[in-house]
């Protein structure tokens, strides 16, 4: 028996019917074709399938659809506007804070997540905080680093809380 669900995907509003046992990633991928968010292990270990869920990074392969109802979704799709890319995803890109790839968009979007609510962060900060995202394929070094740049623009674009508390210098 199909359940209606209505919520607010990437800016647009979206309403389906959808079998009650539909994870959030399956029906990101599989009806809206929002392919970006991955699937990695299939049991919230890797972060592959990380996306916002009302600004709060959550995994979307341990959360049933249905429990996200009436919820504002931002996957890695409706992080760039206008064709720019967002400061974090920019950063990635400049400090090749990626292999193969297939783990980036959980990681962005863990660490966007991350520098909302803590935008003055140290190396070891991003290493503790995105503990949780797996990468199979570089050392983290070039992650940290792109993590760490990605803060520093989204303070410079306004979208870090700037009311954080000041912490010790960087180090990656």
């Amino acid at each position: 028996m199909a359940i209606s669900i209505s919520l607010t995907v990437n800016g647009a509003p979206i309403s389906a019917s959808i079998d009650p046992n539909t994870l959030l990633v399956q029906f990101l991928r599989d009806q809206l074709r929002l392919t970006g968010t991955h699937v990695g292990c299939d049991t919230a270990q890797c972060g592959a399938c990380t996306v916002h869920l009302n600004g709060r990074a959550i995994k979307s392969c341990n959360i049933l659809a249905v429990q996200a109802e009436g919820a504002t979704i931002t996957t890695i799709e409706g992080l760039a506007k206008d064709g720019a890319l967002h400061p974090m995803q920019a950063a990635f890109k400049h400090c090749h804070g990626l292999q193969c790839g297939f783990c980036t968009p959980g990681m962005v979007m863990s660490a966007v997540s991350l520098v909302e609510r803590q935008p003055n962060l140290t190396g070891d900060d991003v290493r503790a905080q995105l503990d949780g995202n797996l990468c199979r394929c570089t050392g983290y070094h070039n992650i940290v680093k792109a993590v760490l740049e990605g803060a520093e623009g989204m303070k410079s674009a306004g979208t870090a809380n700037a009311n954080a508390p000041a912490a010790a210098p960087a180090t990656a």
